[in-house]
């Protein structure tokens, strides 16, 4: 009887234990380790008191908008050696240092700052992040004297041809996280409704704009990364102000007319390789493919497991790459004209692919690289930056 008694204590230790284990799991975040969570709130921190930058800090005097107007330039594009006064020449691969780019640097700025305290946010609990974050929004899409335009009229201008594109809607990728970061705070009612109402209606005029402007459209069709960008922005933006009929051309695109237009068998994407920068580009485009997956599925429509009438899935796309995402050096096409050192960086499509394929492998891949990189050419092609932002809608604290 002493025995047993002994070994039943023994066992309700043992329950308790493992419950208070239990119960600790619970309150840690999966894949961010201790030493990245105080980072973020440190980084957090130091942002608190940032002031907003937004497009109307800096003016482009070529520019065709006015001080509203979000602004950049195509990056290809350079003076003609022939005629330095005349139309700008393309080369393919090359950026244009010359060009104005202090719109694109403040929305990246933006969504640095947003997604960071929105992290923070999550981590803590402490609404002064989510106060910080409401700062930024406001001055970007509230403020009548420093709000943004809800449209994308003049981006990536050429001189002597044109003074806007549709190719140029890709410089918006930035946003996409700024609208989870929304979605987060109004879930967790971290700002006020009323507030959050204003900032929706901002981004529901762009969605509008993107669907129904001839440069929306243009990016809409385009057959490479833009087409996927303009799915993962569109869905995004479409999702934080709850606009279904958007929604479901997101979804129908992403699987009648991105899979099956965009890779090949293998489950690479032709269109970039093709490129002067291949391999940055087939990163891209599958980081957007991915993002796109985990923007617009739901309990009963998985873009992750959908399959096309030829076989096409992204697990292939994400199959075909990882390995040379592991080792750059057996990447059997052209290395980049580019940047071709500056990647790979903790690649979005690893963290979303590792979770919904269910590959370990390529999460501990992610955890390796470089979470926080700080060169130019990698922010501006990394619109995915902020993993808590996915992983998590609620507080732990």
């Amino acid at each position: 009887m002493v025995k047993k008694n002994y070994l039943i204590r023994i066992f309700i230790a043992a329950a308790f234990f493992l419950a208070i284990a239990a119960c600790q799991k619970e309150k840690q975040v999966p894949l961010i380790s201790d030493a990245e969570q105080k980072y973020i709130v440190e980084k957090a921190t130091s942002f608190l008191d940032s002031f907003p930058i937004t497009v109307t800090d800096a003016i482009c005097e070529r520019s065709a908008g006015g001080a509203h107007d979000f602004y950049s330039e195509g990056d290809y594009w350079w003076p003609d050696p022939e005629n330095p006064d005349g139309p700008y020449i393309r080369r393919d691969g090359e950026s244009n240092p010359g060009n104005f780019t202090a719109h694109r640097e403040a929305m990246i700025r933006f969504s640095q700052v947003v997604g960071i305290e929105t992290s923070a946010y999550l981590l803590t609990g402490d609404k002064k992040f989510a106060a910080a974050v409401g700062k930024h929004l406001a001055a970007w899409f509230v403020n009548p004297k420093t709000r943004m335009n809800p449209s994308l009229l003049y981006v990536q201008a050429i001189k002597g041809r044109v003074t806007g594109r549709g190719i140029g809607i890709i410089d918006a990728i930035h946003l996409v996280e700024v609208a989870r970061s929304v979605e987060i705070l109004e879930k967790n009612g971290a700002l006020p409704e009323a507030f959050i109402a204003e900032v929706k209606s901002w981004f529901g005029e762009l969605v509008t704009w993107l669907t129904t402007h001839q440069y929306g459209i243009d990016e809409m069709n385009a057959k490479n990364n833009h087409g996927t960008c303009w799915v993962m922005q569109v869905g995004a933006f479409a999702r934080l102000t709850g606009n279904t009929e958007v929604l479901a051309l997101c979804r129908n695109r992403f699987k009648d007319v991105l899979l099956p237009g965009q890779m090949a068998a293998d489950g690479s994407f032709p269109q970039e390789i093709a490129r002067t920068k291949p391999y940055g580009y087939s990163i891209f485009n599958l980081d957007v493919f991915m993002a796109t997956a985990e923007i617009l599925s739901t309990d009963t429509d998985n873009l992750f497991t959908y399959i096309t009438p030829d076989g096409l899935t992204l697990e292939k796309a994400a199959e075909f790459l990882y390995p040379f995402i592991k080792d750059k050096s057996t990447w059997p096409y052209p290395p980049d004209v580019m940047y071709w050192d500056e990647w790979p960086v903790r690649q979005p499509f690893l963290l979303f692919a590792g979770r919904a394929y269910h590959k370990p492998e390529y999460l501990e891949l992610w955890k390796t690289l470089e979470g926080y990189p700080t060169n130019g050419e990698v922010l501006r092609n990394l619109p995915i930056r902020n993993p808590l932002l996915w992983l998590m809608e609620k507080p732990i604290k």
